[in-house]
């Protein structure tokens, strides 16, 4: 039976996005951004609040996702679908959109006034932090796909080994999960801080991600822990409420320097809330109706088009509404929602286009 909540917590992750990376060009640590306006607390509050769990929440819900996916496919069939859904996506976002989007980024930071397919050369050939704020080489957005990719081969090789060393079986199938007790699942977010450094490029670590993957596999596919998530769902997500709500005050608006305490919330943060909404999810998301079922079958397309919106957007906007913050940030948010969602329209009915962005057709 499908798990309706994985898929609506799914594509209102990748929905909460857009305004995640409109604020973007407001950020306060000097983040390499595309467009890039000033430094605003409130914008990035808004980042940091969602950075904590967003990703690491997409991860674990993947490594869910394949559990079911191994139930009824192949590992062969299971790694020909990766390729289909992660790596042509990658290769076809990388080579047709972040060219687009580093072409406007050095527009707007280094006046560039040479022609796009100029720039083209200059995507390639440059090579510096890989974010193409500068211009340069950047899987943008895509960095999701590859690391996705990635982890999915890894993970499979991970439990192939532990499936012939189990005599075929899962680990998690010897020992029923209702023996879990709720304390060792919260505790199982304590290697969080201690693998972020591992294997990370800019931030972004192979090691953790993979580790949230594999519990999403082993752990929380389990509708037994799941269960005692629902049942306990308010008070741990009040508590990743209240720890994210510190971390925002520690990074942004603290006079003081409080690195520990601020990284210790930052990762209680990631993972009660992490915890919190696959409770709530089970609890009050588990359905399909019209609307989710659209969502659901757009939200990969609208991952892979949302970006280019954003920044195209901010760009054409930021000297119209120079110095109107407000209206820089909601007007771009309502456009790209508004062509992200033609666009993908557009995708989902094009057999190439469907196929090259790793969708399926509709229609």
């Amino acid at each position: 039976m499908r798990k309706y909540y994985i898929d609506n917590l799914r594509w209102a992750a990748i929905l909460l996005l857009i305004p995640y990376h409109v604020a973007m060009a407001w950020n306060l640590w000097n983040e390499p951004n595309y467009i890039f306006y000033e430094g605003n607390r409130v914008f990035s509050s808004f980042i940091v609040v969602f950075s904590a769990f967003l990703m690491p929440l997409l991860f674990l819900i993947a490594g869910m996702s394949t559990r079911f996916a191994l139930s009824r496919r192949t590992p062969r069939k299971y790694l020909s679908e990766r390729v289909k859904r992660l790596l042509i996506p990658l290769l076809f976002g990388t080579l047709v959109f972040m060219p687009v989007l580093t072409y406007l980024a050095d527009c707007y930071h280094q006046n560039y006034d040479g022609s796009f397919f100029t720039h083209y050369a200059v995507f390639f050939t440059k090579y510096t932090d890989l974010t193409g704020a500068d211009g340069g080489f950047s899987f943008g957005q895509f960095w999701f796909l590859l690391y996705l990719f990635v982890i999915s081969c890894i993970s499979l090789g991970v439990i192939l080994v532990i499936r012939k060393l189990s005599s075929g079986k899962d680990v998690s199938e010897r020992k029923s999960p209702k023996s879990l007790p709720l304390w060792a699942v919260l505790c199982m977010g304590i290697p969080l801080p201690l693998l972020s450094e591992v294997l990370s490029i800019g931030g972004k670590s192979l090691m953790e991600y993979t580790y949230l993957f594999l519990l999403g596999y082993y752990v929380f596919s389990r509708e037994e822990v799941v269960e005692k998530l629902r049942k306990h769902c308010a008070w741990i997500l009040g508590v990743g409420v209240l720890c994210g709500a510190l971390n925002v005050y520690l990074f942004i608006w603290s006079a003081k320097d409080f690195a520990f305490a601020n990284t210790c919330m930052k990762f209680l943060a990631e993972w009660f809330t992490i915890l919190g909404l696959l409770g709530f999810g089970k609890a009050k998301f588990d359905f399909q109706n019209k609307i989710t079922a659209y969502f659901s079958s757009r939200f990969f397309a609208i991952f892979s088009l949302h970006y280019l919106f954003v920044v195209l957007t901010q760009y054409f906007l930021s000297k119209p509404l120079r110095g109107q913050t407000i209206l820089l940030f909601l007007v771009p948010v309502v456009l790209s929602y508004i062509l992200s969602l033609a666009a993908a329209e557009l995708v989902v009915r094009s057999r190439v286009l469907a196929a090259l962005m790793g969708v399926k057709k509709k229609g």
